[in-house]
Order: structure tokens, then C-alpha cells, then sequence
């Protein structure tokens, strides 16, 4: 119950789905939850968490308003006492279409918030981090920021470079104790995954039969399976561990 004790943790797109799980497992084990999200159900995860006995505050922030997120994240150290934790897990799929179908606004929409978002919350918490004398950030990448697929051009080229953008922050900001993991999920149902099947001219049981056999598991992910994944990367279980990949793909990358 006490892994993340008193660490305040702050995580983005906290209002459905990765985040709402890590949300409440975090504070399940003693964390202070920051939930960032532009969608106001984060308010209800807040309250349900503060509910449950856990503590837990909602700000509504789009990670691409640089100022906002300066403001959002002193309130939160104001509210907390300071930042330990950072999850940058707001995302979005994006369209769907072959590279050369793509307009520059389909690409840009997702590398804006897959990876522009990461770099201002993460430029933003540095400062916060540095002043709590160390702490982990966690960001979450994908399957697909390991291995290719012919789909979603966007997606996969703004999960690259999540992934390269972790080793690279790891490496600069390990003499402040600070440690910087990518997190790279196989098929988790969620709002955004469902979304996706919701496309499927066969219908969603059969993407999700489909998905699930893709990992050698035999079946998708839960929300959980990710969410305790972050637990243990936010926790002092994983101080030695900066720069890598944590992959919870049911060995989808095995293959």
C-alpha cells in the first residue's frame, strides 16, 4: 500500500483510460495524484480517488499551452509541497491514412500532442524535480515506437521519438537524479483502442479476437496491466533504472 508513499505524481491525460488506471493505483499506494487532462471527467477520478481515501486534485490542461502548463504545474507544488513524479501519458492516434494520403495537418495534429506536449511537460518539470532532489519521468511510447507496422504513420513516428527522446533526457539529467524511462504498451483496451475498433467493418469483438491473437498472450491488455507498470517506474523499487524501455506487450515484441 505504501510504494509511492507521499510522492507527488503528476499525470497527464489522467481522465480515461493508462491514466485513469495509473491515477488510482497510484494513489492506492500512498501517492499525491495530480490529474492533467482537457476532459473535465478527470474532476470524477478525483473525487472518486479522494472518495476511496486516496489523494487527488484535477487541473484541466492542454499540454500544448506551453504558459498553462508552467501555471498548472506551480499550483501543483504549491497544493503538494513540490513534484516528484511525471507521467506524460496524453496522446492521441491520429488519422489513419498510407504517408502519401497524409495533409500536413493529420501529421502535425499528432506529432503536436504525442511529442511537442511531452517536451513542455517535461522542459517544465525539470526545474521542480531538480528541486526535490531527484525523480523519475515517465513516458509513455508504444509498441510501435519499437517496431514498425503499415498503419498510422504519425502515431508510430511520434512514439519513435518519445522513445529517443527518453535516453536522451535519462542521460542529460542523471547527475540531478533524475531518471527518464519510455513505457511501450502492446494492445490495451481503452477509449482510444476501442475507437479504433469501432472502425472494424467486422465489428469490435472480432478487432479485439484479431488484436488479441497478435500477442503470443493469446488477448489485449487492461489499463492495469500499464498502470502498475507505471507504479513500479515511479516507485524506489526502479532507482536504478533510467534510460530503457519497460515493454508490457504480452510478448507481442517477441516475435
Amino acid at each position: 500500500m505504501d510504494r509511492v508513499k507521499d510522492k507527488v505524481v503528476i499525470v497527464t491525460g489522467g481522465a480515461k483510460g493508462i491514466g485513469l488506471s495509473a491515477c488510482h493505483l497510484l494513489a492506492r499506494e500512498g501517492a499525491l495524484v495530480a490529474i492533467l487532462d482537457i476532459d473535465p471527467a478527470g474532476e470524477e477520478v478525483a473525487a472518486a480517488i479522494r472518495n476511496d481515501g486516496g489523494t487527488a486534485w484535477f487541473w484541466t490542461l492542454n499540454t500544448l499551452n506551453e504558459p498553462d502548463i508552467a501555471r498548472v504545474f506551480a499550483e501543483v507544488v504549491h497544493r503538494f509541497g513540490g513534484i516528484d513524479v511525471l507521467v506524460n501519458n496524453a496522446g492521441i492516434a491520429g488519422t489513419n491514412k498510407p504517408t502519401d494520403e497524409l495533409s500536413e495537418a493529420e501529421w502535425d495534429e499528432v506529432m503536436n500532442v504525442n511529442v511537442k506536449g511531452v517536451f513542455f511537460c517535461t522542459k517544465h518539470v525539470i526545474p521542480h524535480l531538480r528541486a526535490a532532489g531527484g525523480g523519475s519521468i515517465i513516458n509513455l511510447s508504444s509498441i510501435y515506437g519499437l517496431i514498425g507496422a503499415p498503419d498510422s504513420p504519425p502515431y508510430h513516428a511520434s512514439k519513435g521519438a518519445v522513445r529517443l527522446m527518453s535516453k536522451t533526457d535519462a542521460m542529460l539529467y542523471a547527475a540531478d537524479n533524475i531518471r527518464v524511462n519510455s513505457l511501450h504498451p502492446g494492445y490495451i483496451w481503452t477509449p482510444m483502442v476501442e475507437a479504433v475498433a469501432r472502425q472494424d467493418e467486422k465489428g469490435v469483438e472480432h478487432f479485439k479476437t484479431a488484436m488479441g491473437h497478435l500477442h503470443p498472450l493469446g488477448r489485449m491488455g487492461e489499463p492495469d496491466d500499464i498502470g502498475w507498470a507505471i507504479v513500479y517506474l515511479a516507485s524506489n523499487e526502479a532507482k536504478f533504472i533510467t534510460g530503457t524501455e519497460l515493454i508490457v506487450d504480452g510478448g507481442y515484441t517477441a516475435r
